[in-house]
């Protein structure tokens, strides 16, 4: 079996670990990159780490030659890389707003520049390997998984480690194996909810409703007060604190001067630097170690600045190897890829069309909910109606999401103002058309950022 990683970032070498020892029966993991630079320095990696193993690591600089003959193709691509998503973010902050890659301003503007690529290597994949699975990693991934869904006819599923981290945190507060938990979720991507926990048959969920301590340990910094759960009546993500609590997220940010994504920027730099200075000694050993430090620096640091106004990038490595780790994007992938080449279902949090399962959306609104999985494709668990408390903006944001897809394939600057005014976040004329303008005013190409490649036309706004 062949696969294609189109995207070669530093999650690749966490994604390369698990399909590597995943026992798939992977022959090849062909790399794609626009800087191949990037992906044969991946490659190099990818072969340290597949000593002993039969799969074939290989970087190409053509894409086609990637897709041709693979049975999947796991997308996880970033147009303008850290250092626009560090643009945005400042400019959502400079405009009144938290700075997030995936959530209010600076989601859509990445949602904009990134919706036009993934259709087009949609659209190549459903040529030159038309049975294959796109497995779409790149954020906001359920606005892709629907853009791809809806504008090509390539098979696809979006995926997200953030429901199966909140479920692993669950089974540690409650003091249960993880793989004895079953938590009841249902949402969109980056706006879910646990609304059941059961464990060997018996309903938990309410002594974690009434417990602070417990609550406070299903996220990564203080995020949620115990009441605000409680008054919902099901446990969000940590994603929604950008919406119940974005005020205060916009302060931290202030208050430590900079945003996750200016963080990262800094942050990928240094590691860049270093793998490549391994890579040129030979040394992939060493380099390997050095992705993992790295790794145990990022997931320190995760939503610290946004909660606490603080950074954990200076804290000691607590030297844990993240390749083990019992949830992550490589497991995630792993576990989509071997639910779809089986003939017996499994259930999976998957994005995917809709097709009744939230009574209050339309069938192709792509959804985050559990499903049942096999070679035959996912099919969405029946959620039914929505709960009261959460309806309401599970809603709007599926409206703003059809929005910017919509805004993104016309390149129409009302549109993407009437877009942006919709997001719950947003929710103004003048603030969307303030965010608009200086997007452009910081970058005058900004949307010609969509050309990633000669298959794709320059956008502008």
């Amino acid at each position: 079996m062949k696969l294609c990683v189109m995207g070669c970032g530093l999650r690749t070498p966490l994604l390369l670990h698990g399909l590597i020892h995943s026992g798939l029966g992977i022959d090849e993991v062909a790399l794609y990159d626009i800087d191949s630079k990037r992906s044969q320095l991946m490659e190099a990696l990818g072969i340290r780490m597949a000593e002993g193993f039969s799969a074939r690591i290989v970087s190409t600089p053509v894409l086609e030659h990637a897709i041709q003959e693979s049975s999947f193709v796991i997308s996880s691509i970033r147009v303008g890389n850290m250092k626009t998503r560090a643009a945005d973010e400042r400019l959502a902050l400079e405009c009144g707003f938290a700075g997030q890659e995936t959530t209010g301003p600076a989601g859509f503007a990445m949602a904009l520049r990134t919706i036009p690529v993934a259709i087009e290597y949609a659209r190549l994949v459903e040529r030159l390997a038309p049975s294959a699975w796109i497995v779409n990693f790149t954020n906001p991934a359920g606005i892709i998984t629907q853009a791809i869904s809806t504008h090509t006819g390539a098979n696809v599923i979006g995926i997200c480690d953030t429901p199966a981290e909140l479920f692993f945190q669950i089974a540690r507060a409650l003091g249960e194996p993880f793989e004895q938990v079953r938590c009841g979720y249902f949402g969109l991507n980056h706006l879910g909810w646990v609304r059941s926990v059961q464990v060997r048959g018996k309903e938990r969920i309410g002594q974690l409703l009434d417990d602070d301590r417990k609550l406070q340990m299903l996220y990564p910094s203080h995020l949620f007060d115990g009441a605000l759960i409680r008054a919902l009546g099901v446990i969000p993500t940590e994603y929604l604190f950008f919406y119940y609590n974005q005020s205060l997220a916009r302060q931290n940010q202030l208050r430590a001067g900079l945003t996750r994504g200016e963080e990262l920027e800094t942050l990928n730099r240094e590691i860049w630097m270093r793998l490549e200075a391994h890579n040129r000694s030979s040394d992939a050993r060493e380099a390997v170690e050095e992705y993992k430090r790295y790794l145990n620096r990022r997931n320190a640091s995760y939503m610290k600045l946004e909660g606490e106004a603080g950074s954990a990038f200076n804290g000691p490595d607590p030297g844990w190897n993240p390749f083990e780790g019992a949830t992550g994007y490589h497991r995630i992938a792993v576990d989509a890829i071997r639910a779809l080449t089986n003939a017996e279902s499994r259930s999976l949090v998957l994005n995917v069309p809709n097709h009744g399962a939230i009574e209050e959306l339309a069938s192709q609104d792509v959804i985050e909910v559990p499903c049942a999985v096999d070679r035959t494709g996912p099919r969405p668990s029946k959620i039914g109606r929505l709960p009261e408390p959460v309806r309401g903006l599970v809603v709007s944001v599926k409206y703003y999401e059809r929005l910017a897809i919509q805004a993104a394939i016309e390149k129409r600057w009302d549109t993407a103002a009437f877009a942006l005014t919709m997001n719950p976040i947003v929710g103004s004329w003048e603030a969307a058309r303030r965010f608009l303008e200086g997007l452009e005013l910081t970058d005058p190409q900004h949307f010609s950022n969509f050309q990633s490649r000669d298959i794709l036309h320059s956008v502008s706004f």
